[in-house]
């Protein structure tokens, strides 16, 4: 059952705590597809479903970034392992997001956040009509259309995101890709893990 979205308009009071208690840690199914090969976690993308917006908003995700061997020792060395992605509604109805950096300890610690949001994006469907639709029954987060500033390098990230299994609405798997024109490069898959309640006013972001 998929657990009940706070409510996220910032004219409303911050959301409570449901009933819904994500763990303090990963669970094994995150770490398992952290330790799959890439051209498997293609395979559970394809297989993935829609997620539901709704039950987006409101929460930050615990992140893992599943990146190609060449690249992980700069990834470890830059901090960008791990992080959290956070979800929300704006008073005109558009889902936006969020980044927030964390201490690059342990997969299977705790997530140590900062105080600190960046790499902003928009959240909807995939258009089939649209130059970003790759994968059909994903979501796009578009850093593009996320009012980054304008020399933000997080404006060229497309990331689409599936859940990973119908009966498990806290588990998700994304996929960026870098636009460059009308280039789309893929650069690397993610884990996302329901963590905690997040922002709810936009404005304070």
């Amino acid at each position: 059952m998929t657990p009940p979205a706070p409510a996220v308009l910032s004219s409303r009071p911050s959301p409570t705590v449901p009933r819904y208690q994500p763990s303090t840690f990963p669970s094994s199914a995150a770490l398992a597809l952290e330790q799959t090969p890439m051209h498997e976690l293609e395979k559970i993308f394809v297989r993935g479903v829609t997620p539901d917006l709704d039950a987006l908003v409101g929460w930050e995700f615990r992140g893992i970034n599943h990146l190609p061997l060449n690249v992980l020792p700069i990834a470890n060395l830059l901090g960008i392992k791990k992080f959290v992605k956070g979800f929300l509604r704006t008073e005109d109805g558009r889902v936006m997001g969020y980044n927030s950096p964390t201490k690059n300890n342990v997969l299977d610690g705790r997530w140590h956040v900062a105080a600190k949001r960046f790499g902003f994006y928009e959240v909807y469907p995939v258009d089939a009509t649209a130059r970003d639709n790759k994968y059909l029954h994903a979501v796009l987060l578009n850093y593009g259309k996320g009012e980054n500033p304008a020399l933000d390098p997080s404006q060229v990230l497309r990331d689409y995101v599936v859940q990973v299994d119908a009966n498990n609405p806290d588990l998700f798997l994304g996929k960026a890709y870098g636009a460059f024109g009308p280039l789309r490069i893929p650069t690397n898959f993610f884990i996302l893990e329901r963590f905690r309640v997040g922002l709810t006013d936009y404005a304070k972001r």
